[in-house]
């Protein structure tokens, strides 16, 4: 049966990950066919060569699709089906202030997790709404597919500013977790297992996980994690995060995750709340995984896109399709052909995990159609998971009010709050360093 061929524009042209989903769309046009692929970005400069590459790559690969790369909204959010969005406000300068500055005051400093998180979150609000609102305007029946971070917090501001438009918040780090968990079943991919999983996004847990057959995986699983958490138990690392030798940390980590509560399997994001003084130790302040990003990903994609562009072709190219934006075509296609895909997403609660707030922004087993988005029933959560639970959200509520409110008591109030800070005293301290940092992107705050 044919598929009706779809138009998409990703929204982030100039990231490092763009050419990499390019590559991956172009080559699963069997599930998910396209007629037009364009790239938006409002930084021409860094969009220029990305864009000069894909078109390359376009036309060699599939030339029957319409390729374009632009900087202006109506060109680029008219007549499309999916906005694919993955921006970086502040880009990976502004990610550096996030994890160093908490460092200095002896406090994690991690992208998307406590002072850091909750700086990129202020800035990331305003910038996904102006997508939400170019996406209305030009194509108003498309779907906005966002995998920009931090997840929770943009999953919040859009519940409050946006209620009901058509966009759906994703993140691929139990994607991630789950391609190592099948490679230490011996299973072929992710997909072979069906799990059942709760809590927020970079903050969860898995409670079951059979394989397609109904069979139990986690004794199994749990028996590993307990002596190797989600890193393998010999050298055969088929799992590419795991090749660098920070995410393999961090994946062994989650041995000392699952002690905390064997009952079920931890996101590995949980190690800066459980343990973030071993974080921090761990930590060099002064060369962050922003600068690891910068001195190789960064540097190898463009200085890659610019050899493709000065020889006119990418048949030799380095550039391979992402694995981590496999899902985002699972959900597109779901979305698109009503194929009901089980998927984890970021969705209102609505009785998802029965005691907690129903308005909560919680990470669930979905079933994804052409209806959109259906959260599965995951029961009640213990007592010890609903309390990390509760905090974080109010966390997360506290940012969105102090944007909101341009309120300097509200973020004060969201930083002390945060299980990674110590203090009040310290959470003050860093909120005026956080102001000055980012005095070019956050509202005014009084």
């Amino acid at each position: 049966m044919s598929r009706e061929k779809q138009s998409v524009v990703i929204a982030g042209g100039g990231s490092t990950y763009t050419a990499s989903i390019v590559m991956l769309l172009i080559e699963n046009q069997d599930k998910f066919p396209l007629r037009k692929l364009r790239l938006y970005d409002n930084d021409a400069q860094r969009q220029e060569p990305i864009g000069k590459a894909c078109e390359i790559i376009v036309k060699e690969r599939a030339p029957e699709v319409e390729f374009t790369y632009t900087t202006d909204p109506e060109e680029g959010f008219s007549d499309v089906d999916f906005v694919m969005a993955h921006i970086r406000v502040g880009g990976l300068p502004m990610r550096e202030k996030d994890e160093k500055i908490p460092l200095k005051y002896g406090v994690v400093g991690q992208e998307t997790c406590g002072p850091g998180g909750i700086a990129y979150g202020m800035r990331s609000i305003p910038d996904v709404i102006e997508l939400i609102d170019y996406m209305e305007k030009y194509s108003p029946n498309a779907w906005m597919l966002n995998y920009s971070n931090p997840a929770a917090i943009v999953a919040e501001a859009t519940r409050r500013l946006k209620p009901d438009s058509k966009i759906i918040n994703i993140c691929d780090m139990p994607v991630a977790i789950k391609k190592s968990l099948a490679d230490i079943l011996g299973l072929d991919s992710e997909n072979d297992i069906v799990d059942r999983y709760y809590g927020l996004n970079h903050f969860g847990w898995w409670t079951e996980m059979y394989d397609k057959d109904g069979n139990d995986l986690m004794p199994q699983l749990k028996e590993h994690v307990k002596k190797y958490g989600y890193a393998s138990a010999n050298d055969d690392i088929t799992n590419p995060l795991l090749a660098e030798a920070s995410w393999n940390d961090t994946f062994v980590k989650a041995k000392d995750l699952y002690a905390l509560d064997p009952d079920t399997l931890p996101n590995t994001y949980l190690k800066y709340y459980y343990y973030p003084d071993y974080v921090v130790e761990h930590a060099n302040p002064n060369h962050t995984r922003a600068n690891e990003v910068m001195e190789h990903r960064e540097k190898n994609v463009f200085e890659e896109c610019r050899r493709i562009v000065e020889n006119g072709t990418a048949e030799d190219t380095s550039i391979v399709p992402g694995e981590h934006a496999e899902f985002i075509v699972q959900l597109a296609s779901a979305l698109a052909y009503n194929t009901n895909e089980r998927m984890l997403l970021i969705v209102k609660n609505n009785g998802a995990i029965s005691n907690l707030d129903p308005e909560y922004m919680v990470e669930v087993p979905c079933i994804v159609s052409k209806r959109g988005v259906e959260p599965l029933a995951m029961g009640p959560v213990p007592t010890f998971q609903k309390g990390l639970i509760e905090q974080q959200v109010s966390v997360e509520r506290l940012v969105v009010d102090a944007y909101l409110e341009k309120s300097y008591q509200k973020l004060w109030q969201a930083l002390t709050l945060s299980k990674i800070v110590p203090s009040a005293s310290v959470a003050k301290e860093l909120l005026d360093d956080l102001i000055e940092a980012n005095k070019d992107y956050w509202p005014e705050l009084s």
